[in-house]
Order: structure tokens, then C-alpha cells, then sequence
């Protein structure tokens, strides 16, 4: 049985297909929340934008325009309407995109009701006890090579002068290995403490991702790209992620 949601809340439901969608539609509304639902680009991206949701379920493949396209939008005039991206596209290299692009999670089809629902239960999780970007610690500010990172702000200022924004997540992720520099936290934590997901019933590389995402941001060495390693979000075999210093060499 499904554990109960944190909270009832609005959620909308971008999908054409109808079987798809009405099979959300009904799954949400037994797990006590109440559904909005469009079948094209243009209608979703009206409705989120002047609806009151809680949480989108965005596909990508829309009549009408890219859900990628919709995303974009919801970043840009609603940054912080969590998005789940539900798709077929399950390249990796899609996923990536989605996630850079700010998307809260990624579930490609076909996909278990049962999973997706903790899923939607966990992004509520999270940003109901997120708190707003104004009471992040602003001590939370640290060198990196080349600039440095600062969550009160939600962005890494580099000394060239270049800025990149953190999403939600990454701003999560980074405080929460900084909370816990100087050892190594595995997978399955940052699954429970930063995603509210419980790892013995999911399974996602969304951690990895996210992690992948953060190091091109923060400019981290890329091994295959340019021969170098990661210096700031260092990989641990075995044990997890760590953050590590300006000048410390990757541990083995």
C-alpha cells in the first residue's frame, strides 16, 4: 500500500495521452489531491502559469510545442512551481537536459503508479520544509577554483566575472554535502535527506545526474572531456560523494 501523501495539493497533469493521463488523473485523486489537466503545450503552459498548482507532471512530446519549451517558461516566470518531467525520451543525455534545464525529477515511461506517486509525495516533502532563498545561512559561501559558491544567492560567481544559478536542488545537494564536508555520503543518504525518497523503493540515477549537472556548472574537471578530475564534488569509490577543497587531490 502507498503511504499517504504530506499534503493534499493541486497538481497538473500535461499529457496527451489520454489513457495516460486519465490513468494520473484517477491515481492523484485516490491519493487525496486535486488534478488539473491539459493535453497540449499552449494549454499546459497557460494553466500552470495561471492556475494556482502545487506541482506539475510535464511530458515532453506535446501537441502544439516541446515540453522542454514549457519548462522553460515555467523557470523563467514561476522558478520555484516544482516540475516533474514523465516522458518516453530515456536517453541519458535527455535526462540531463531536463534536469539542467530545472526540472524537480525525470520519470521516463512506462512507469509504476506506485513509484511515481512517492516521487510527487517527496517533491511536496521538500518544498514544504524548503525554506525560501532569503533564509539560506549566508555563511553558507565557499571558495571554489575559480570563484566560489554561494547558496544565499543560489549561484556560483566566478572570477571572470560569469554567474550560474543553482536550481532548488543543486542549492540542496551542495548545502547538504557541505553540512557534511570532510566525509563521504553514499547514494541511498542524499536519496533519503535531499529527495525525501526511501531508496528501498525507488530506483534512480537522478543523484548522479544531479551531480553530473553541478560539476559542469561549477566547471568541475570532466576526465573524458579535458583529462581532468573533479576537485570540488569528489567521487569516493564504494562510499558516495564528498565535497573536497581547492587544492585537494581526489581521494582513491
Amino acid at each position: 500500500m502507498t503511504e499517504p501523501a504530506p499534503r493534499s495539493a493541486v497538481v497538473l497533469v500535461v499529457e496527451d495521452d489520454p489513457a495516460i493521463r486519465e490513468g494520473l488523473v484517477d491515481a492523484l485523486g485516490f491519493h487525496g489531491h486535486r488534478v488539473l489537466q491539459a493535453a497540449t503545450a499552449p494549454a499546459g503552459a497557460e494553466a500552470a502559469l495561471r492556475s494556482h498548482c502545487d506541482l506539475v507532471l510535464l511530458d515532453l512530446m506535446l501537441p502544439g510545442g516541446d515540453g522542454l519549451d514549457v519548462l522553460k517558461e515555467l523557470r523563467r516566470l514561476k522558478p520555484r512551481l516544482p516540475v516533474i518531467i514523465i516522458t518516453a525520451r530515456g536517453r541519458e543525455a535527455d535526462r540531463v537536459r531536463g534536469l539542467r534545464m530545472g526540472a524537480d525529477d525525470y520519470v521516463v515511461k512506462p512507469f509504476s503508479v506506485r513509484e511515481l506517486l512517492a516521487r510527487v509525495d517527496a517533491v511536496l516533502r521538500r518544498v514544504a520544509a524548503s525554506p525560501e532563498p532569503t533564509q539560506v545561512d549566508p555563511a553558507t559561501t565557499w571558495p571554489i577554483p575559480g570563484g566560489h559558491v554561494d547558496l544565499a544567492r543560489r549561484e556560483l560567481a566566478f572570477d571572470d566575472g560569469t554567474r550560474e544559478e543553482l536550481s532548488e536542488r543543486e542549492q540542496a545537494l551542495l548545502a547538504y554535502l557541505r553540512q557534511h564536508a570532510r566525509r563521504a555520503v553514499g547514494r541511498d543518504e542524499l536519496l533519503r535527506e535531499v529527495w525525501g525518497l526511501d531508496p528501498s523503493r525507488v530506483q534512480t540515477r537522478t543523484v548522479d545526474m544531479h551531480v553530473a549537472r553541478l560539476r559542469d556548472k561549477l566547471r568541475d574537471g570532466d576526465k573524458l572531456r579535458d583529462g581532468a578530475e573533479p576537485r570540488v564534488i569528489l567521487t569516493v569509490r564504494g562510499k558516495g560523494y564528498m565535497l573536497g577543497e581547492p587544492d585537494e587531490e581526489p581521494p582513491s
